[in-house]
């Protein structure tokens, strides 16, 4: 029983982790075209685009309607 709750957390954060590690992807590349960070409005921006275009399911095809709107909100909430 213990075993079992153990693998579940475990798993558990494995996909948060594989999720938190693209939005740290998309937030790392927000630069701007003087090699700055961008900040503020433009930032943002750039994440979710950043995000909306990642969103792909684990067969390599685009995710679309719900599942895409999930996934991009996921993305977002950790930037």
């Amino acid at each position: 029983m213990k075993r079992s709750i153990v693998i579940g957390v475990l798993a558990g954060i494995i996909v948060c982790g594989s999720a938190l590690a693209q939005d740290a992807t998309c937030v790392s590349k927000a630069m701007g075209k003087d090699g700055k960070p961008l900040a503020g409005a433009a930032k943002m921006s750039f994440v979710k685009k950043c995000c909306s275009d990642s969103a792909v399911s684990k067969d390599g095809k685009p995710l679309a309607g719900a599942a895409k709107a999930s996934f991009v909100k996921k993305c977002m909430h950790a930037a």
